[in-house]
């Protein structure tokens, strides 16, 4: 997802020349390109994140778009406070990207997992979110942003994800991936859509028939933005992120309906492991998914 991002980022700096990427002394394989094309709006400003903030807070005073890049939490977490006074309270045209959404650096442990940051940048009503799922939700995010540029955070996966459907369609709704027969719909945000579409297929070998959704855009959303899944009496969230202020938090703000959650547990939180294992000790791996929607009432 990453490398969908820098090469999307590069396509939209040609046509908009404001673009300035603003990294914390990493990428490297990956920001070259935009740095080489680029040099006078590419800026390296060490492993400073909360000055690397304040500096793009202080580029985009100026009149451009920067684009700050660190992984999983530290642009977020670590940098709160710059955030939501540099960027936020003066609404400057700032996107902070975090690549390694969720447990996408799971092997180096709980420093490195991003399972708070939707929760505590949607307290921020100034802030856009966007938790992409794949490649193509993020080239669509990225040329959003390009065209409205706001204070915004983009959360990434890490690499070699690969495409998982071709709805596009950002702003009306969540992007209904699959359509099924069942009266339950299974909503995902970020990289996990891919465990609900697994969890799908092996659900629809039982004969039971879910609808999937994927909810790239998380802030700002309005009660019409979830029209389409009012039809569904039982609604499943899921998000590699804890329970609070996430994915099933904002459904059950917006809609009326039973929202079940399925969230990083308690449990799982401080482990040190592969993407892969921390979503099956969490259960949400497809199998973990499967079960859950079979024990719905």
């Amino acid at each position: 997802m990453r490398t969908a991002f820098i090469n999307e980022l590069i396509v939209q700096a040609r046509r908009h020349p404001e673009i300035f990427l603003v990294v914390g002394d990493l990428g490297f394989s990956v920001v070259e390109p935009f740095a080489a094309e680029f040099p006078d709006r590419y800026l390296n400003a060490g492993v400073a994140e909360q000055n690397l903030t304040g500096v793009a807070a202080g580029l985009a005073s100026e009149g451009y778009h920067v684009f700050t890049y660190s992984i999983a939490n530290f642009p977020t977490l670590r940098c709160l406070e710059q955030i939501r006074n540099d960027i936020a309270y003066h609404r400057l045209p700032v996107t902070v990207v975090s690549v390694g959404a969720g447990f996408a650096y799971g092997n180096l442990g709980y420093s490195h997992h991003a399972v708070q940051d939707i929760g505590i940048l949607r307290t921020l009503p100034e802030m856009t979110v966007l938790s992409p799922a794949d490649p193509g939700e993020a080239r669509e995010s990225l040329q959003w942003l390009a065209k409205h540029p706001c204070p915004s955070y983009l959360r990434l996966g890490k690499a070699g994800e690969a495409e998982l459907h071709q709805t596009r369609g950002l702003v009306p709704g969540p992007l209904k991936i699959l359509e099924g027969t069942s009266d339950v719909a299974l909503v995902a945000t970020g990289s996990i859509l891919k465990e609900a579409l697994a969890a799908a297929k092996l659900l629809a070998a039982d004969g039971i028939f879910v609808s999937v959704f994927s909810c790239p855009l998380l802030q700002p959303v309005a009660v019409e933005f979830f029209a389409a899944l009012k039809k569904y009496p039982r609604l499943v969230a899921l998000e590699e992120h804890v329970p609070a202020g996430g994915l099933a938090s904002l459904l059950r703000e917006h809609l009326n309906q039973p929202v079940h959650s399925l969230a990083v547990p308690p449990k799982t939180l401080g482990l040190v492991g592969s993407q892969e294992y921390l979503r099956r000790h969490a259960g949400m791996d497809a199998a973990g998914i499967v079960a859950a929607i079979k024990a719905l009432p």
